[in-house]
């Protein structure tokens, strides 16, 4: 069999394996959520702010959509067309100088040609009292994300066209292992380097929300290493809490602002949510699928990469010289967009097992119930968004659908 047939033989497996670990590892069940419940969930919340929550969105669609379509547009243009060559190409030196300069060139382009979109995002989420962060605290934010994508962005290309040059037959085959394996790293780490990039986390005061808490994790089974709080509010008023980490990592992380607002039965209820994820596993779930994902998007490019056209487009020889970085953005972009749907699917259903547990593990609906109206308003979240959109773009239920599946558990129990 020629190298392009085991490829071949490769994607069919790695597809088939990605296909049943969704089958078998998602939860295909959602708890019910009736939609009379649903309208009657919506018909508790305060018309003012929900109407309020509309008008932001609706803002925020005429940034979202367009800022989506123009970064589109920016990495088609880039692979598609010999610039993102040019780009490359601009930067002297050995192939390592190129990789990393017109690595750098090329995401510096996409990002500065969408730069405009996140600043009107800032802007917007200002006035509506969500973001407390200045023009200052904004731009540090903004480089220090770009800093963490350039130094992965550097890790990823590096690994890349150094097996290009090392396997120049079999490096997808090499580099199908190592894109799942840095996806299985990078849960690990992302914790422990990346988190404290953007946020101080401190330990919880010793107290009554602290020990029920440790109470809470310990009683659902799930080790948790420590209760810590973020200083979420130096940026936003919106409300959170989150487990993040596998294993000796794993950490309830609050933040400040849930503390400041919400009482300590809604806080619980927040973190039951979470421990739900970690107790089904769900980071390993996305783990694998992101792992196969990866795995699949290596071997792809190389099955892409003896597409006369698309080099011709490109104005590169081969998909394995660093001139080819525009079009490795492309096809990234092309990729992802068209990924999207589907993850934010699986995502839903994750979370409503996640809510499901929550309920269980508290035995209080109410306070779920109550929690996620907060949430909502405060977060000026729309509760009950056009279902298209929802299907598109949401990760978890709508609000009205977890506050409908709380009031059929405490019917059903």
């Amino acid at each position: 069999m020629t190298v392009r047939g085991w490829a071949w033989l490769t994607l069919i497996v790695l597809c088939g394996a990605l296909a049943v670990a969704v089958a078998l590892l998602v939860p295909w069940h959602r708890p019910p959520a009736p939609r009379a419940d649903q309208l009657a969930a919506l018909a508790t919340l305060p018309t003012d702010r929900v109407e309020q929550a509309r008008q932001l969105r609706g803002e925020l669609r005429w940034i979202t959509y367009p800022a989506m379509l123009v970064g589109l547009g920016v990495a088609l243009l880039l692979g598609l067309t010999p610039l993102g060559s040019w780009l490359v190409g601009l930067v002297p030196g050995p192939w390592l100088a190129k990789v990393l300069g017109g690595g750098l060139l090329v995401l510096l382009a996409a990002d500065l040609i969408t730069l405009p979109f996140a600043a009107w995002r800032h802007t917007v989420a200002v006035r509506y009292g969500l973001s407390t962060q200045g023009w200052g605290g904004w731009a540090v934010d903004l480089l220090k994300g770009y800093a963490v994508g350039a130094v992965l962005g550097a890790v990823a290309l590096l690994g890349f066209y150094g097996l290009t040059r090392l396997l120049p037959r079999w490096w997808w085959a090499v580099g199908a292992v190592g894109a799942a394996g840095l996806v299985v790293l990078l849960s690990f780490v992302f914790p422990v380097l990346v988190e404290p990039v953007f946020n101080k986390f401190t330990p919880m005061a010793d107290g009554p929300l602290r020990t029920e808490l440790m109470e809470l994790a310990r009683r659902d089974g799930v080790p948790v290493r420590d209760v810590l709080v973020a200083d979420a509010s130096r940026r936003t008023t919106s409300l959170n809490a989150y487990v993040s980490g596998i294993g000796p990592t794993r950490r309830i992380v609050v933040y400040d602002t849930l503390l400041r607002e919400a009482p300590q039965a809604e806080i619980v209820a927040v973190a039951a949510h979470e421990l739900g994820h970690a107790k089904r596993g769900d980071v390993v779930i996305g783990t694998v699928i992101g792992a196969l994902g990866a795995a699949i998007f290596v071997v792809g490019l190389y099955l892409l990469g003896a597409w006369s056209w698309l080099l011709h487009r490109a104005g590169v020889q081969s998909i394995a010289e660093p001139r080819a970085i525009g079009l490795l953005l492309a096809v990234a972009t092309v990729g992802g967009l068209l990924a999207g749907p589907a993850q934010a699917y699986v995502s839903r259903l994750l979370e409503a097992r996640a809510d499901e547990h929550a309920l269980e593990l508290t035995g209080d609906p109410a306070g779920f119930e109550q929690m996620q109206g907060r949430l909502s308003l405060v977060n000026l979240g729309d509760p009950d968004p056009p279902a298209w959109e929802q299907a598109l773009f949401g990760s978890h239920p709508t609000t009205v659908e977890r506050m409908a599946a709380a009031r059929a558990y405490a019917r059903d129990h």
